[in-house]
């Protein structure tokens, strides 16, 4: 299974890469938001609300462009972080997203599979690693909100980082729009 560049940036800087459609989203119903902290940067990514002392990834910045991110648009994903140890082959991310109540994706994925999609491959070595990739979102996405949640570990269980994110597309229409029905 494939997901956006967006699942797989934040997966990496989650260890959420967000993308088209499925990729935003909020925890899986078992996550408590109130008590997370934002991932520094211009994004609605947030820390899950856990103990991130033994993360192998620390994220130091994220930022989109245009943030929130608009329907048939390209948004622009920069990631910065640093990584401890070095993340093999075996990777794994637990990945839950919801359309509003309803779960559209529950499902547990090869980080080094994904992180394909952001010219990255397995191993990824220690040291700092930064992270621009740029990708259209459809027009066709619904409009609603979007809750992802992405829990990333190592081959060995070791976590990678935890986050997630909520992004609502759509819903607004200008006074113009409004009066030309």
């Amino acid at each position: 299974m494939k997901f956006s560049p967006a699942i797989t940036i934040a997966a990496l800087s989650a260890g959420n890469l967000v993308s088209a459609g499925s990729w935003f989203g909020l925890g899986g119903g078992d996550v408590d938001v109130k008590g997370a902290e934002r991932v520094p940067g211009d994004s609605p990514l947030e820390f899950c609300d856990v103990d991130h002392s033994g993360d192998i990834v620390h994220i130091e910045q994220v930022d989109l462009l245009p943030n929130p991110p608009e329907t048939g648009a390209e948004l622009v994903i920069r990631a910065t972080g640093t990584v401890f140890e070095p993340i093999e082959e075996g990777a794994y991310v637990k990945l839950v997203v919801k359309y509003g109540l309803i779960r559209l994706i529950s499902t547990t994925a090869d980080l080094c599979e994904q992180i394909g999609n952001v010219d990255l491959k397995c191993p990824i070595e220690k040291g700092v690693l930064s992270i621009t990739k740029a990708v259209d979102i459809p027009k066709e996405v619904p409009p609603g909100t979007y809750h992802v949640f992405a829990d990333v570990y190592n081959a060995d269980d070791t976590p990678i980082t935890c986050l997630q994110a909520t992004v609502s597309f759509g819903g607004k229409k200008s006074v113009e729009e409004v009066t030309d029905l």
